[in-house]
């Protein structure tokens, strides 16, 4: 079977995909020869994955190209909407900073392209260049494989990562929507995501995370905790959140009382576990002794 020669090139660059690497035809068909389009003619691609633009980055650029001018050709589509109009693949950055830049006109490259192929080069564009959160990153990959019917394998492949690279990715999306914003926003990184995957009260933890400044290796040992819990459902209930104030004066009055540390755990709604910690048998002497009003017993 013969390799689309499309496909073959997404996993080798965008030098691959502008056609830098052969080809011939026609303007449509001749994706090495650039020419320049009026800003107001291009519209941000509908399979774009990205969702962020960093203005400190974006600002960056914008220096580059008022010093510089665009470098490299933004990657377009004819618009499926209007005539004489065209849909960015690849490039977005570059036309949002060529505006802010006050550039009237960008080289572009045309190339046709179906949906699939538009998404899967918006990707491959982005991965390689790192622009890409990975909660972005992943979205981008759960469309391929929901709306184009991509196999985890096949979209390997196609973008040139190992399919747990894929798999990984794809789990942060089942993380609660207040989790995924606060990685959107970039308060929460995805390490310390994955360790929320699968965890009860994910959303309140990330915003303990954030709060507490938790390292990536605390909030991992934090997890698996709380996934040991979870798997012993006698464990006393109170280790997994927070103490009632009126234990904590419970444990200090008995301990005044027995003259021995004690510790209370709920382990249900009203019922516990009380604990008196001891190092010598006359330490439980003395505990009878006690609840009997009877007086210590003399250590002469």
């Amino acid at each position: 079977m013969i390799e689309d020669p499309r496909r073959r090139g997404l996993g080798r660059g965008l030098s691959a995909l502008l056609g830098e690497e052969g080809g011939e035809g026609t303007m449509a068909e001749a994706p090495r020869a650039p020419r320049a389009v009026p800003v107001e003619l291009l519209h941000p691609g509908r399979y774009q994955p990205r969702r962020t633009f960093d203005a400190e980055s974006q600002q960056a650029l914008v220096d580059s190209i008022r010093a510089q001018g665009i470098l490299q050709p933004l990657l377009v589509r004819r618009h499926p909407d209007q005539e004489g109009h065209f849909e960015i693949v690849a490039g977005e950055r570059r036309w949002r900073a060529a505006q802010a830049a006050q550039l009237h006109e960008v080289p572009v490259v045309l190339r046709e392209l179906a949906d699939r192929e538009a998404l899967e080069i918006a990707l491959v564009e982005n991965v390689q260049r790192q622009d890409l959160n990975p909660l972005e990153e992943a979205e981008g990959y759960r469309r391929l494989l929901d709306e184009f019917h991509h196999t985890q394998e096949d979209l390997a492949r196609a973008v040139g990562k190992s399919r747990s690279h894929i798999a990984n990715l794809l789990r942060l999306l089942v993380l609660p929507e207040e989790v995924r914003e606060l990685m959107r926003e970039g308060q929460l990184t995805a390490g310390h995501a994955r360790a929320l995957i699968g965890l009860e009260n994910a959303a309140a933890l990330a915003h303990q995370i954030v709060k507490s400044g938790m390292s990536v290796r605390q909030v991992e040992r934090l997890a698996q905790a709380r996934h040991r819990d979870r798997e012993r459902p006698d464990k006393p209930a109170s280790l997994a959140g927070p103490r009632d104030a009126d234990i904590g004066v419970l444990e200090r009055e008995l301990t005044q009382l027995l003259g021995l540390k004690v510790q209370i755990v709920l382990t249900s709604g009203q019922g516990g576990v009380l604990s008196v910690h001891y190092r010598t048998l006359e330490q439980l002497d003395d505990v009878l002794r006690r609840l009997n009003n009877l007086p210590p017993l003399s250590r002469a």
